[in-house]
């Protein structure tokens, strides 16, 4: 028979890199919820990522597509969803140029079918909070962005989110459905996909090759390490106010050159004078923004505060992909970026199936 939960959440994209570990947090911490993950298992997720609590009497896997009306809806009428974490999304921001109608497919179709499913459920969710992005705000030379400033997204990936952000807030003006907007600066830490700047540069040093850095810019970027990301989730959860935009950010700003550099060190235990060897410059991808600076007072009111120093973070992060160099090598052969969401033959079918485990 079935334990008797307090609270039902549901994340979406929970066996993704940010996901995996909000689900692993919340299993963890509240052995009284139960948490639902809603994932399709694109070609940047793990199903290793979540191997810590696929065995728990509180966690549940559903593996699906959020842009699935049926199945999405059949959640919403079978489980008493409290909350609703919504993290599912395409994020690659160069693919974002190869195929901008699936990242428009997932990040904004899927987000109008999990919003609606959510309103007219029977049990009404108290919360829906959407995991954004800082660089809806567009990059920025000199100016530091709090959450009322404009939106000027420059990629087709920031620009679906925005399209997402206001399909949210109408929710909230129209119907006053309880919803909560984040928007994070680069976050890192284990299990991050090889396409993400620092994995990326670590996976290329594990193969003896060179750190590419692209364009003669100083391109820069703000690093929030994964688990003060995830306390401010969760104290959002509990403490944010509804209809509100959050910023999680950080005041850490890292120079990709300085970042390539560190890891060089770190990794190959080279001398400074050796450093450079495993740089290579290669020409610029289209419009790389250079930075995202953000304000986050009103987290920080909440009493959130980054814990984690980047000294750690990083040293956390590199022994983590030292002692798991093949996390990554096994998926990406059968898979590969750009596929579009695929719908299932009869999605609540297996549905049923995986809500009796």
């Amino acid at each position: 028979k079935r334990m008797k939960f307090s609270r039902t959440i549901l994340v979406t994209g929970g066996s993704g890199f940010i996901g995996s570990h909000l689900v692993c947090s919340l299993v963890d911490k509240h052995p009284d919820w139960r948490i639902l993950n809603l994932d399709n298992l694109d070609y940047c997720c793990s199903s290793r990522s979540l191997e810590s609590v696929e065995d728990r009497e509180n966690y549940t896997f559903i593996r699906g597509d959020v842009c699935n009306s049926r199945l999405v809806n059949h959640i919403f009428n079978t489980e008493p969803v409290d909350a609703i974490f919504h993290l599912a999304a395409k994020t690659h921001v160069e693919s974002s140029f190869q195929s901008p109608s699936s990242f428009h497919h997932v990040n904004v179709d899927g987000t109008k079918v999990l919003l609606g499913a959510a309103y007219r459920a029977r049990h009404q969710p108290r919360r829906f909070i959407y995991v954004s992005t800082d660089e809806v705000y567009g990059a920025s030379t000199d100016q530091v962005f709090d959450e009322s400033s404009p939106m000027r997204p420059s990629n087709p990936y920031s620009a679906t989110k925005a399209a997402a952000e206001f399909l949210v807030t109408s929710y909230w003006d129209k119907f006053k459905f309880p919803v909560i907007i984040t928007r994070s600066n680069n976050i890192y830490g284990p299990r991050q996909y090889t396409e993400k700047v620092i994995p990326r540069f670590l996976s290329l040093l594990q193969m003896d090759k060179k750190c590419t850095i692209q364009g003669t810019l100083p391109i820069s970027r703000h690093f929030l390490f994964v688990d003060d990301a995830i306390k401010a989730f969760l104290l959002l959860l509990e403490k944010g106010t509804v209809g509100e935009i959050y910023n999680v950010g950080t005041t850490c700003e890292i120079p990709i050159v300085q970042l390539a550099r560190e890891l060089v060190k770190m990794v190959k235990n080279v001398p400074d004078s050796e450093v450079t060897d495993w740089l290579e410059f290669v020409p610029d991808r289209p419009l790389v923004d250079l930075r995202y600076p953000i304000r986050c007072e009103k987290l920080l009111q909440l009493g959130w505060k980054a814990q984690v120093s980047w000294a750690e973070g990083i040293r956390q992060t590199v022994k983590w992909y030292q002692d798991n160099p093949d996390f990554w090598s096994d998926t990406s052969k059968d898979q590969g970026p750009g596929g579009e969401c695929e719908e299932t033959a009869d999605p609540v079918r297996s549905v049923h199936h995986l809500m009796e485990q």
